[in-house]
């Protein structure tokens, strides 16, 4: 059925057949028989900084701006949902079409420009979500509005409505299709705003880990910047990455449409700047891997290279939700081949510091 579904869907205009699939899983047509609850297994346990996973396969921000169809995303198997990016005030982003896709590559290219409902509105789905009880951990990926003055007291804002709510928060400051929203990963303005944002974190009375999103197209010293800023500031984890403004090599005919790039082509690149985080920061931070993961090999791949669990967006609009068991499954196998008897003792393997915690740890 998800099949037919699917190949239905690929008719219809992308942006609106994401909103007709979010209204499906919101009813309930993607849950597993006698789903409800995320896939686990014993190998396939993690643990994303304070957080008990059943396994390590989330869904990335972006595919549930507004936590409109969160249960039925869960009943799919995945260990973690992030909701957003929301801004404090409602937005509709730009105009349409702002996603397209390139089927011959296996990617998207979107830019939509945080349209959301707002922080009120979520926050009344998350307060009715949160009393009844969710199977998973959901975090809420954090934006600035467009025309906000002073970008920073944003993410303050939302930190203080929202993060009662959260169970892990995230600030997303690498999104190419908001104007100059990348400059807050500069060093200077990365450190005001990681400070202002824990300052209020740590304000609240159950303080949710803070995490930070970053962008694929950052070079060496950028890396640097944000490893150092993120330490400094006491940030628990990084998001490795959004999309990227890259182009090569592609071959659809929608490749020059502006907007950021997600899928297949940007695997290499994003577990390239997942792997530099990781060295930088050996351990002392919790990293997520995000960016063309469409197998269970692609996802071990981000482990071995530091990540402690991964996300997924794209692949599943070309795949559908049953994606998500198939990667569990080929992961499942992976790890066991190699001896590994659980996702943690894997993460970093690839790495001088991974290697050596692993050998250590067996």
């Amino acid at each position: 059925m998800e099949r037919v579904g699917l190949s239905a869907l690929g008719c219809v205009d992308p942006e609106r057949a994401h909103g007709l699939a979010l209204k499906a899983l919101a009813a309930g047509l993607g849950s597993r028989p006698n789903g409800g609850q995320s896939i686990g297994g014993s190998r396939l346990a993690a643990r994303l900084g304070p957080l008990d996973l059943a396994n390590p396969v989330g869904i990335a921000a972006g595919f549930d701006k507004d936590a409109e169809a969160v249960r039925g995303i869960l009943a799919a198997g995945p260990g973690f949902l992030e909701v957003g990016a929301v801004t404090p005030r409602p937005q509709v982003g730009n105009p349409r079409p702002r996603l397209f896709r390139l089927r011959e590559d296996g990617a998207a290219i979107n830019r939509f420009g945080f349209n959301n409902a707002g922080m009120e509105a979520m926050a009344r789905r998350l307060e009715h979500l949160r009393a009844a009880g969710l199977p998973a951990p959901v975090g809420i990926n954090l934006g600035a509005n467009k025309d906000s003055e002073d970008r920073s007291a944003d993410y303050v804002q939302l930190i203080a409505r929202l993060g009662g709510f959260a169970d892990f928060l995230t600030v997303n400051v690498s999104s190419p299709n908001t104007e100059k929203l990348r400059d807050l990963q500069g060093a200077a303005a990365l450190n005001a705003l990681l400070a202002r944002s824990a300052e209020a974190v740590a304000a609240l009375p159950s303080p949710p880990p803070l995490l930070l999103k970053v962008a694929p197209d950052l070079d060496e010293p950028g890396l640097d910047a944000v490893a150092e800023a993120a330490l400094a500031n006491g940030i628990a984890g990084i998001i490795a990455t959004n999309t990227t403004l890259a182009r090569d090599g592609l071959r659809s005919g929608a490749a020059s449409e502006k907007g950021g790039l997600s899928g297949r082509p940007l695997m290499a690149r994003s577990t390239e700047v997942l792997r530099g985080l990781a060295e930088r920061v050996e351990g002392r931070l919790t990293l997520i891997g995000v960016g063309g993961i469409a197998s269970g090999a692609d996802a071990y791949a981000k482990i071995r290279a530091g990540a402690s669990a991964v996300q997924l967006y794209t692949a599943l609009a070309y795949r559908g939700m049953g994606l998500i068991a198939e990667i569990l499954a080929d992961l499942d196998a992976l790890l066991e081949r190699d001896g590994f008897a659980s996702v943690t003792e894997a993460v970093g393997a690839d790495l001088r510091w991974g290697a050596e915690t692993v050998t250590a740890s067996r």
